[in-house]
């Protein structure tokens, strides 16, 4: 069978990495962490590695709904633990009375460290807190080097992994009819704009599918993307039901509330 029919073809590059895991796994008998990784590239590891009988895979972020997790493959006999995934969070403190800080410019902050985004796990805002999960390989270098974000002087204070805040991601499902499944059509669609507009939104490097930056207002969706658009928000293409009377796809989908 060839894995690589079911996924895009952009996907495949990332597929071959996981196989290159995998086969390390089988010949070195020892387990491998990866990275942290979107939902999308964690559903295409548990895929990949499937029910396999030598290797096994296991995903931890630091907490139970943490959406970027690391990866654990490993062989039969080993029995991983949370200590195993190598996972350090830290809590920011600085002048939240006077200063509002935001996702991207802490994310952006961290990048300007010369750190890889996959380095880095959530950022969790909750009420006045703000938690990053970091891997344990870059934990003590980020907490010597970040010292400002934005105008904003920063420190860091280690905090245990169950002190986390937990973050539910909730969807409100509504449904609407869209004549073609390519993306500038959905997001006008769900996002009730023109669709000029969202073709535009798409053009001007506004608009994830998956976590991935996606340009071309054609790209063609499918059922469980997760599409991000900048000042909007964020929305899951639940399923495609039949068609209309009219001729157009009934379109289920979820907007995160």
């Amino acid at each position: 069978m060839n894995i690589y029919q079911h996924f895009r073809q952009e996907e495949h590059d990332f597929i071959d990495q996981v196989l290159e895991w995998k086969e390390t796994v089988e010949e070195q008998y020892a387990p491998k962490l990866t990275d942290f990784l979107d939902p999308r590239e964690q559903e295409i590891v548990r895929i990949v590695v499937g029910e396999n009988q030598e290797v096994k895979v296991g995903f931890h972020g630091g907490n139970e709904g943490a959406e970027r997790k690391r990866a654990l493959l490993y062989p039969s006999y080993f029995n991983p633990t949370y200590a195993d995934y190598n996972i350090k969070a830290f809590e920011l403190s600085y002048a939240s009375k006077f200063i509002k800080l935001e996702h991207p410019q802490i994310l952006g902050s961290l990048m300007s460290l010369g750190l890889k985004r996959s380095k880095f796990g959530d950022i969790i805002f909750k009420e006045d807190r703000i938690q990053i999960v970091v891997a344990e390989e870059i934990s003590s270098f980020v907490e010597l080097q970040l010292k400002e974000i934005g105008r904003a002087s920063v420190s860091l204070r280690l905090i245990p992994l169950e002190n986390i805040s937990s973050v539910k991601e909730n969807w409100e499902e509504s449904t609407t009819t869209i004549t073609s499944t390519r993306l500038d059509v959905i997001v006008a669609s769900i996002y009730n704009m023109a669709r000029q507009k969202a073709k535009l939104l798409v053009e001007g490097s506004k608009v994830k599918v998956n976590w991935r930056l996606v340009e071309q207002p054609s790209f063609d969706c499918q059922e469980g993307d997760v599409i991000s658009v900048r000042g909007y928000g964020r929305c899951k293409l639940i399923s495609l039901e039949g068609k209309t009377k009219k001729d157009k796809w009934r379109l289920i989908f979820g907007k995160r509330k």
